[in-house]
């Protein structure tokens, strides 16, 4: 195995009331004096915006929300975004909100530090230094943006998800309160839950590290399957087998929230480190066409896409199936099928759609998508099964169709 690295959050703070006793730590070891709040309108009502500003006034932080970003923002949503926080000028940005605003607070961090515009910045490894602080709050428990080097928006002229990775996005500090997630209704919940089942799985499954595809003189954030990238996965995997049901069925079961939040925190530190593969190469286009939420739409493609990998990934899948406690079985390959039954049961019961044609694609969109997802070239790379060529992927749509 070829040297790997792991990184994270510069520090990370988790448990009840964390926001509430960390935050105002957070500002004052940035030397803090005035905070650009980067949410939506319904943390707004939902009384988590005013949970966050208020140790920011204990502290004599001054600060000012913008609360107009929506799911899958486009780029001039992002772009307005960052032009308030121009205007106020802020010391340090903080994202509160599921990964929609988590990322847009990371664009808007790297565009106050270096200025151009987002779309000057996708693909892997092109901010050229330090972003402005950053502080990510989690009100969702799925996408791992607290701890990421991803931040993710819509191409609106192309009409597809485009991503921006780089060490420099990680966050100076991730503040994970699983209390902010108990007003999460049941859809979301379970679109976000079974995004961190996918981030846990994809990271687990990807190309090892000692044969990771990187062409010389690129840089990448992704690295390939590695042993700490692993430990974490696992225990995504088991915590969403365990708790993701419950958090759907009960948003005030406490210890089912206090399960999916470090569910998704250990996610989201296995795939920024050993990458998302496949899954999300063809769920970017589909996301971009018929707005659906990045969660529903990986959690739609995941079991077909391990079906595609199982070639290449049988004892992995079986042990995936151990980790989400499906009966052991003496044949490996049966265990692996037994893990994608699972999980396909799983996003029925939390009401995931089971069809793309349930989303409004319809069967002419399918050869535009392979094209555009067998085009993410880095994500193509973290799969354990490289697609050949476009009519792969397309088989694949198909199948989910």
């Amino acid at each position: 195995m070829r040297t790997w690295s792991f990184s994270s959050a510069g520090t990370l703070f988790f448990g009840r009331h964390a926001v509430r006793h960390h935050l105002r730590d957070a500002c004052e070891r940035i030397g803090a004096k005035r905070a650009f709040v980067v949410s939506d309108a319904i943390l707004a009502k939902a009384g988590l915006l005013a949970q966050t500003t208020e140790p920011l006034a204990a502290a004599g932080v001054a600060f000012e929300a913008f609360d107009r970003i929506t799911p899958e923002p486009g780029v001039g949503l992002v772009r307005e975004c960052v032009n308030a926080a121009r205007a106020f000028n802020p010391d340090v940005v903080i994202g509160l909100g599921g990964g929609s605003n988590m990322d847009t607070a990371k664009l808007v961090a790297l565009i106050l530090a270096h200025g151009g515009d987002p779309l000057d910045y996708t693909g892997d490894c092109r901010v050229p230094g330090p972003v402005k602080p950053l502080v990510c709050i989690p009100t969702t428990a799925g996408t791992g943006s607290e701890v990421s080097a991803a931040a993710v928006f819509t191409d609106t002229a192309n009409h597809i998800k485009v991503s921006c990775l780089s060490p420099f996005l990680r966050p100076t500090f991730a503040i994970v309160d699983p209390l902010f997630t108990v007003s999460c209704p049941p859809k979301v919940t379970a679109d976000s839950g079974i995004d961190a089942l996918t981030h846990a799985i994809e990271g687990f499954c990807a190309v090892d590290n000692d044969e990771f595809p990187l062409p010389s003189g690129e840089r990448s954030v992704y690295q390939g399957k590695n042993p700490l990238a692993d430990a974490m996965a696992r225990e995504a995997i088991r915590l969403v087998a365990r708790y993701l049901k419950r958090a759907v069925a009960d948003g005030n079961d406490l210890e089912a929230r206090d399960g999916m939040a470090l569910a998704a925190t250990l996610g989201g530190l296995a795939f920024s480190n050993a990458g998302v593969a496949l899954v999300h190469a063809m769920e970017y286009p589909v996301g971009g066409a018929v707005h659906v939420s990045h969660g529903a739409g990986n959690g739609l493609l995941l079991p077909f896409v391990m079906r595609f990998n199982l070639p290449k990934r049988v004892k992995v899948t079986a042990e995936i199936g151990t980790l989400l406690g499906v009966p052991p079985h003496d044949d490996p390959a049966r265990q692996a099928v037994a893990a994608i039954e699972f999980i396909e049961q799983l996003r029925r019961d939390i009401g995931i759609p089971q069809r793309l044609r349930d989303l409004g694609v319809t069967e002419d969109m399918l050869p535009g998508f392979a094209a555009k997802a067998f085009a993410i070239k880095r994500l193509m790379r973290v799969n354990p099964r490289m697609p050949r060529h476009e009519g792969e992927i397309l088989e694949i749509y198909r199948a989910a169709f």
